[in-house]
């Protein structure tokens, strides 16, 4: 028994099982912050693997058949950004300027505000790449010298809360434009942020996926850019 409840296809359905869960709460709650799809279905596969007494490592190599769907999913955020092309007019030159300078923003303020509160230099260069999505988050880290798993706690924990409270904070703050919305999701919340855009408006979502994007490739280049120049002050 336990062998087919720990078995790849169960852990998988598990996967799935999970997720759905999430969609259903947040029709239920009818699009509730919280309910998040993307937050249930991790909280609801972790507690699964938990009761099954299943190691992340073997859930891991059981669930590929997820995993390497990402990849797809994540090209696939071309198609909205391809019929939203006509928004972009008047934002380019902008969020040219505004991602990278964001992208600095993040990583020395991560990286400067953990060794003055004490923390390690290890510490610091783990929470230096959070502001990119958690593969490239993960990457980042140990080129840098810091802790890749912390580092994709950090990142992902970053997207949750991003995605739960960003469209709030954004409302609060009185930004309308879908495309800035967009841009401000996907760049601090990544693939999380970018699939709640998707639910909330077309063009915010593919505005967040560019942002994503975009994102990642200004943290992978301005990072050691950044670490040096902060290690100067």
């Amino acid at each position: 028994m336990r062998e087919a409840l720990t078995s790849p296809a169960a852990l998988v359905l598990l996967t799935l099982l999970s997720y759905r869960l999430g969609l259903w709460l947040r029709h239920r709650t009818q699009g509730h912050p919280a309910a998040q799809p993307v937050v249930v279905g991790i909280a609801g596969t972790a507690l699964g693997i938990t009761l099954l007494d299943v190691d992340y490592a073997a859930y891991a190599d059981a669930a590929t058949l997820v995993s390497f769907w990402l990849g797809p999913a994540t090209v696939a955020l071309a198609v909205p950004l391809h019929r939203q092309v006509r928004r972009m007019r008047g934002v380019v030159g902008p969020m040219l300027v505004a991602i990278p300078l964001g992208a600095a923003v993040s990583i020395a303020t991560a990286y400067a505000l953990v060794l003055l509160l004490g923390g390690s230099e290890t510490l610091a260069l783990t929470m230096a790449p959070k502001a990119t999505t958690t593969p490239v988050s993960i990457a980042l880290a140990e080129q840098v010298g810091g802790l890749a798993p912390l580092t994709a706690v950090v990142t992902i924990t970053a997207g949750i809360l991003g995605a739960v409270l960003g469209p709030t904070v954004l409302t609060l703050l009185r930004v309308r434009d879908h495309r800035a919305r967009g841009l401000a999701m996907g760049a601090v919340s990544h693939g999380i942020g970018t699939s709640r855009s998707l639910v909330e408006d077309e063009t915010e979502g593919a505005f967040a996926g560019l942002s994503m994007g975009l994102t990642a490739l200004a943290t992978s280049v301005l990072l050691p850019l950044v670490l040096w120049l902060v290690g100067l002050v």
